[in-house]
Order: structure tokens, then C-alpha cells, then sequence
């Protein structure tokens, strides 16, 4: 059971939490790129739930590179229990700024037909944000599932 694949730690995880820093980071970036209307607070919401998700991502990041440098088990329970509850925090975070946000999408392009009304539209980059948003969302949801395993098993 230790064998997981993203489990703190090892290269896998290191990739994951590099996946979900790169994804958040895009999301953030796209949504900057659509900034010639004013945004709403669903979509500040979007970009904070992202930047949280960023620092924590790096954060277990430097720790997972710091182990595999020297050779270290992070498969502690105390450490586990960190690591679950804040992917669990962040994900249900991503999650909700991320679905909040489609659907502010959705009602701006089809229901208010906000995006056929004025010239050069950001909804594409609004779209493209939450789709970021929510790929980075499902790598976070792979890593908390396998950290509760983990915590689980120990």
C-alpha cells in the first residue's frame, strides 16, 4: 500500500504537485489575460482559491524534492494527517471557485449572450481559466485520495 503512485515523497508525487502548480498557475495567468472587463467576484474567487492552491502545491513540492534529495520517508501519520487535511481544504476550495466560475461562464455566453454583444470577448480566456482551473482541481483530487490511503494504511 505504501506503493501509491503520487505518495509524498517520491517522483510521482513531486510531478503531481508540479502538475498542480503549473495548472493553477495557467488558470490565474488566463484570467489576468481577460482582464479588459470588470471581473466579478466569482472569478477573484477563482484566482484566490488558485493562488492558495499554488503556494500550498509548492510548498509540498520543495518538501517532496527536499525528501527525494536525502532519501527521506515521509510516510509519517502526523505528516499524512497534514498533508490530508490540506489537500482535502484546497481541493473542496478549487472545486467550489471552480464550478462557481463555469457556471458564471455558461450564464455569460448562452443565457446573456454577454459574449456575442461586445467586440473581441474574453470569454474564450474565461473558459480556458476554469478549464485550468478545473484540471488542476482533479490532480489535487488524485493526491488527496491517495493521501488518504496512505493515512489509512499507516
Amino acid at each position: 500500500m505504501n506503493m501509491l503512485y503520487g505518495r509524498p515523497g517520491s517522483m510521482s508525487g513531486l510531478v503531481l504537485r508540479i502538475g498542480q502548480c503549473f495548472f493553477a498557475a495557467s488558470s490565474i495567468g488566463m484570467m489576468v489575460f481577460a482582464s479588459e472587463v470588470p471581473i466579478n467576484r466569482t472569478f477573484r474567487y477563482l484566482v484566490a482559491s488558485m493562488g492558495l492552491q499554488i503556494l500550498w502545491s509548492f510548498a509540498l513540492a520543495c518538501v517532496d524534492m527536499q525528501a527525494l534529495r536525502l532519501r527521506r520517508n515521509l510516510l509519517h501519520p502526523i505528516l499524512l494527517s497534514l498533508f490530508v487535511v490540506g489537500d482535502w481544504v484546497t481541493s473542496l476550495l478549487s472545486l467550489a471557485a471552480a464550478s462557481a466560475s463555469g457556471g458564471v461562464v455558461l450564464l455569460y455566453a448562452r443565457d446573456l449572450n454577454y459574449c456575442s454583444s461586445i467586440l473581441n470577448p474574453p470569454c474564450t480566456k474565461f473558459e480556458i481559466s476554469v478549464a485550468l482551473a478545473f484540471i488542476s482541481w482533479f490532480l489535487l483530487a488524485i493526491s488527496s485520495y491517495v493521501m488518504f490511503w496512505l493515512l489509512c494504511s499507516v
